[in-house]
């Protein structure tokens, strides 16, 4: 068997698809730490504010198939480079909004320049890595989601004081963007499936029916239906736990997204690195490993999450503490479903198949989550206030009616858990079969 390859750059351009999703995360991030100004500013109900994480989530998934299956014909540097300049530009424009639909409008915009992102450096980091390299390779990219978070909420909050403008930090976060996307255009890409047990050759006839034969993979179903239920979680915690922060345990902005700051960005520094290095030791071992490692840590995600909500008013830091714990194991998903997907997933089709995975998560999952967070968190309000027996919606009932939808976060968990045990169930075989593919591909005669 051929001896699989790890590029000579790899590491190199891996610093760099990490500095640029830190700046993704970072970026995508504000709106979820200013949202208390802006609703006090522009009168907004909670569904509205979970419109605006929705409408640059839809936006966001359509955009991303076109451009996957530009990254998997063209350069992936470009696509890169060209969509980090364009979002970090209208990161800049955003600070600009004057009410409630310009800013949707303008995060729209974002989405599109942000789409461009994931499914290329996906597919690059398949091409630059070995499988039994790619957790740990996964793992140190998405380590800009939590970083990029825990800088976000740990700074945005003193711009908005030093500034006395909730518009400061959308003008500030734009520059490091804008130079990053430099250096992007400059990297040298590795011939695609070149890190593969099994090379294709690189002029082999173009895939027919590409997004058919990417949705014929039983596997890659039940991994979207997972992604599905985690973004929901995942992008309704980003969007409300600032918020319900403040008007349930009555922080200040800065404290509460400092808090915030530990949940979704401390625990994913532990939980990136250390899980990938333990879903990499646990694939060596057992084919399904990383899908079972991924299933046990969204049970503990679940009931953690769980038990912290149904606690009500904890004290703080414990709340902060138990859920950071679920929080920690919920970044499992990542170097765990990320890496089963491009193992199961030939090379040339993968930015195809991670557009077509973030398009299910987004749409459904992250999409949802927001505004049916938004929308039950109005319904409890209005429940609360008649239960009182009050005639005027007040921020006591806000918070109570807001708590109480965060429930679904640990519900959307555990349908997480249970959609990524079903993928463990055909993963073997998915991925012996898209192996053998690529070795009748190999010894089929060149095109040239």
């Amino acid at each position: 068997m051929q001896q699989t390859q790890q590029a000579a750059n790899a590491w190199r351009v891996l610093f760099l698809l990490f500095l640029a999703n830190l700046f993704n995360f970072f970026d995508r991030t504000i709106p979820a730490i200013i949202i208390e100004p802006i609703r006090l500013e522009w009168s907004l109900s909670d569904f509205q504010l979970g419109l605006i994480g929705t409408a640059f989530t839809i936006v966001y998934a359509i955009a991303g198939v076109p451009l996957g299956r530009m990254a998997d014909n063209g350069a992936r540097r470009k696509i890169m480079g060209w969509g980090l300049a364009v979002w970090s530009a209208l990161t800049a424009v955003n600070g600009l909004a004057w009410n409630f639909w310009s800013f949707l409008l303008i995060r729209m915009g974002i989405g599109i320049g942000e789409a461009s992102y994931a499914p290329a450096a996906n597919s690059l980091i398949g091409d630059l890595f070995p499988a039994h390299k790619r957790s740990r390779a996964m793992g140190i990219f998405m380590l800009g989601l939590p970083l990029g978070l825990l800088l976000a909420f740990f700074t945005i909050g003193a711009m908005v004081a030093a500034f006395d403008s909730w518009r400061a930090p959308f003008f500030i976060a734009a520059v490091p963007g804008l130079v990053l996307a430099v250096f992007i255009f400059f990297i040298k890409e590795p011939k695609r499936g070149a890190a593969e047990q099994v090379q294709q050759h690189a002029d082999i006839a173009p895939v027919q029916q590409p997004i058919r034969k990417v949705l014929a993979i039983r596997t890659f179903w039940w991994l979207i239906m997972a992604g599905l239920a985690f973004q929901f979680a995942s992008y309704a915690c980003s969007s409300f736990m600032v918020p319900m922060l403040q008007r349930y345990f009555l922080l200040s902005l800065q404290q509460a997204a400092m808090a915030t700051g530990v949940i979704v960005g401390l625990t994913g520094l532990v939980g990136l690195t250390l899980g990938g290095w333990v879903a990499d030791k646990v694939h060596q071992r057992w084919s399904q490993g990383r899908l079972l490692f991924a299933t046990l840590s969204m049970l503990i995600a679940a009931l953690c999450t769980g038990w912290a909500l149904a606690a009500g008013r904890i004290d703080t830091a414990v709340f902060v503490g138990v859920f950071s714990i679920g929080w920690l194991f919920s970044y499992n998903f990542y170097t765990c479903v990320y890496t089963a997907i491009q193992d199961v997933v030939e090379p040339r089709l993968r930015a195809t198949a991670m557009a077509l995975f973030f398009a299910g998560l987004y749409l459904l999952g992250g999409g949802f989550g927001p505004v049916a967070v938004g929308l039950l968190s109005d319904f409890y309000a209005q429940a609360a206030m008649q239960a009182a027996g009050a005639s005027e919606m007040t921020e006591a009932f806000k918070a109570v009616g807001l708590h109480n939808a965060m429930l679904l976060i640990p519900v959307a968990l555990l349908l997480t858990m249970l959609a990524l045990f079903m993928a463990s169930r055909s993963f073997v075989a998915d991925s012996l079969r898209m192996q053998q593919g690529l070795q009748r591909d190999s010894q089929q005669p060149s095109l040239a």
